[in-house]
């Protein structure tokens, strides 16, 4: 079934300016998943426009009632969770089980928004003026635009908007061209929920429009801040625009999740970790696991046992009930990472995969005997391939795990504690898990990575400062003595 699309502008189902339309094809089966509005700057302005009319209504309101809209809107999500997997499915390719866990996720990400309503806190700072109170507060700083991606659909996308709606924000969400149905939802939840015309606007463009829409909706003077999921590249992009508009941006990009593994390690335990950190929504997460690290005593069977472990999942089509994993955005990914792959072995990489690719699918693949010079080494596969390393000591570990311009997410195994912290506290990255996958998120946690994997933190209060004006206010209560 084809899913017809319209933008959310101002409270209103939107067609494109211009009338133009673009389409986003399964990545399975080539048919069309969808049929969205290929926006014109005029409609980003639009947008843009809309939301800026709503802030002060939205702004205006108490803690306790935007908790209780976005409150609805978290159990509306919940609802139609069955929607979201139906669109989810024919647009990315992802198991059933993926975009439900998706919703789950995004879902308590507006509950835990919600709770942040009333934590929007300043302070009283001590002064030496007599008869003057001064003090820090936190303000709504306006319209926020954010762009989310496609491979955490319901997620990211969530991300993008919850905690801003609780600072009292109005925003704009760009959707990714390879999404467009499932962001479009996203915005039917909240417009639904009661949040107000305007307050979220929804804006869909065809893929060759994209950098002519997103620097149009970061250069307009109403929007005050700018969040960005997805790929280094594009972020950079990104980060040049808000600079050259003078707008505070958050990124999250890229990444090349390294797991340690010590050789005092519990090697089923890190097995299954890696295995899920790899190969879980085929690799296509920003924290995935793709590098492994192992002491060279217990490498070959940590190998011999994710091999086994990675024989037993099986991608396919999410239609195939027997498949565990399902396909990667499109074929062209698949061709990308097969010549990663075949660089690798061309250079004396041992290529051990679960079986050959099909069109977007693709099996499980680890890669043994990486090395600096394949370009696997330091690229992004973004795919259910892993690889693997063998060092001699902790000290080579944390320096081969700091070996790459990415920092999001790391992982260390090890039985001694104190010995796996010791090295988390030398791993460059923004997240860091002892005994557990690269892949962990929760709506609470400060969510975000260092060097090429971006800056800023999404999540909880860790985002309040990222999406509110801290300013100083005094309030002089007496006679003041002036110098002249």
């Amino acid at each position: 079934m084809m899913n017809e699309v319209s933008m959310l502008i101002g409270g209103q189902s939107s067609a494109a300016s211009e009338g133009a339309t673009f389409e986003r094809l399964n990545p399975v089966t080539g048919e069309v998943a969808s049929r969205a509005p290929a926006a014109t700057p005029a409609d980003a302005d639009a947008a843009v426009a809309a939301a800026a009319r709503a802030f002060p209504a939205w702004s205006a309101l108490s803690p306790t009632e935007r908790r209780l809209r976005l409150l609805k809107a978290a159990d509306l999500m919940d609802a139609r969770t069955g929607e979201f997997i139906a669109i989810g499915v024919a647009e990315t390719g992802a198991m059933a089980n993926w975009i439900g866990f998706n919703v789950h996720l995004a879902a308590n990400m507006l509950r835990e928004a919600a709770a942040m309503t009333s934590q929007i806190e300043g302070a009283i700072i001590p002064t030496d003026v007599p008869n003057n109170m001064s003090m820090a507060v936190r303000q709504a700083c306006g319209v926020v635009l954010g762009i989310a991606p496609w491979n955490a659909p319901v997620i990211l996308a969530t991300r993008a908007l919850a905690m801003p709606l609780a600072c009292g924000n109005t925003v704009v969400l760009k959707a990714s061209e390879l999404c467009p149905a499932v962001h479009r939802l996203i915005g039917s939840v909240l417009h639904d929920a009661g949040l107000g015309d305007g307050v979220v606007n929804i804006v869909t463009n065809a893929p060759a429009d994209a950098a002519a829409i997103v620097e149009r909706l970061i250069a307009n003077p109403a929007v005050r801040r700018v969040n960005f999921t997805g790929s280094t590249h594009v972020g950079r992009i990104i980060a040049a625009h808000a600079a050259k508009y003078l707008k505070p941006a958050l990124l999250e990009l890229g990444g090349k999740a390294p797991v340690i593994v010590l050789a005092d390690a519990d090697i089923d335990a890190a097995v299954d970790a890696i295995a899920f950190g790899a190969f879980f929504n085929q690799g296509q997460i920003c924290m995935s696991t793709e590098r492994v690290i192992a002491h060279r005593d217990i490498a070959d069977a940590l190998v011999k046992k994710l091999a086994a472990k990675a024989s037993t999942l099986k991608a396919g089509p999410p239609t195939d009930k027997s498949a565990v994993l399902g396909a990667l955005v499109s074929p062209q990914a698949v061709q990308r990472v097969a010549a990663l792959l075949d660089d690798a072995h061309a250079k004396g990489a041992r290529v051990i995969s679960a079986g050959p690719s099909d069109g977007a699918i693709m099996q499980p693949t680890i890669v043994d005997g990486i090395s600096p010079d394949m370009k696997l080494y330091a690229d992004e596969s973004f795919a259910p391939v892993v690889t693997l390393q063998r060092v001699d000591n902790d000290e080579e570990a944390i320096r081969v795990a700091n070996d790459s311009e990415y920092g999001l997410s790391a992982a260390v195994f090890s039985r001694d504690i104190g010995r796996a912290l010791n090295v988390a506290k030398q791993i460059e990255s923004g997240i860091c898990h002892i005994n557990g996958p690269t892949v962990h998120d929760e709506a609470q946690i400060p969510f975000g990575g260092v060097k090429s994997s971006g800056y800023g933190r999404f999540g909880s209060k860790a985002s309040i400062a990222e999406f509110t004006d801290l300013r100083w206010i005094t309030i002089q209560t007496g006679p003041r003595h002036y110098p002249i």
